[in-house]
């Protein structure tokens, strides 16, 4: 799989990783982090890749294509075992300059500096989760519905939130499809970043997504189950890019500018 050469974007500095962040916004999270998090198109949620044996090359090559943020959710893991995946990601994002998100475990995101943390509908509160974690991460909610999408909005703990699943999903098992629906009322409605999310794949189905002014997306299967992750990646954020003048990519070097299948 390809790599890109490192860059020298402050996002996951390895100070700011120490828990001693270089541009910090006392009234929230860092200005780098929100920065990133104000940019970000392109959201990937993996396993550790155990079966693959891969985790590395497949991180690089995810964030050489384009994806902005990457979370680890593997609920199979040991927390020595999380943390051991987690600092592999942690380096994966620095060297690309991009961003890294920890699911439920904020003791976890805590321990390894993360860039994000993010929590369901039945984690912790997001009071709960400042406390543990401070001002300076990124903290994101899922959210399964129009009611609970606008709570998260208007929570001003929270920084961004998803919105889904659009599409039923392997990843969420039991779990209805919400339909395109509430992305078309969600939007709109909020200047606070939100991520659609659930069975999104390049082509008809993000078109779909974005026709209803939906501008970021989540996903999962699109590139873990891709044979070219950097590729699935790449496809997927240059049609994001076609549909949002506000977005433009570097995919080569793993970086963007202009602020602003799971």
């Amino acid at each position: 799989m390809p790599t890109s050469p490192a860059v020298q974007d402050p996002v996951t500095a390895p100070a700011e990783h120490a828990g001693h962040p270089v541009d910090r916004d006392a009234s929230g999270p860092d200005a780098a982090r929100t920065r990133a998090l104000a940019s970000a198109r392109l959201y990937l949620c993996t396993d550790a890749r155990t079966q693959q044996g891969d985790l590395g090359e497949f991180l690089n090559a995810a964030y050489a294509g384009g994806v902005d943020i990457i979370q680890l959710r593997d609920k199979g893991l040991e927390a020595r075992e999380e943390i051991a995946a987690l600092e592999i990601l942690g380096d994966a994002a620095r060297r690309h300059g991009k961003l890294f998100s920890v699911n439920d475990r904020a003791d976890v995101a805590l321990l390894v500096g993360a860039d994000v943390f993010h929590v369901g509908q039945g984690d912790l509160t997001s009071a709960q989760a400042r406390t543990v974690l401070g001002d300076d991460v990124i903290l994101g909610r899922s959210t399964h519905s129009v009611e609970q999408a606008l709570a998260a909005a208007a929570d001003p703990e929270i920084d961004y939130f998803c919105v889904g699943p659009v599409w039923e999903t392997p990843t969420k098992p039991g779990r209805p499809a919400a339909g395109l629906d509430p992305l078309a009322e969600v939007s709109g409605s909020t200047e606070k970043p939100w991520f659609a999310i659930g069975g999104i794949s390049a082509g008809d189905r993000l078109r779909a997504v974005q026709e209803t002014g939906a501008t970021r997306i989540v996903v999962v299967r699109a590139i873990t189950e891709a044979p070219d992750p950097a590729e699935a990646a790449a496809r997927l954020r240059a049609q994001l890019a076609s549909a949002d003048p506000d977005t433009t990519t570097g995919t080569t070097t793993g970086t963007t500018t202009k602020d602003g299948t799971l």
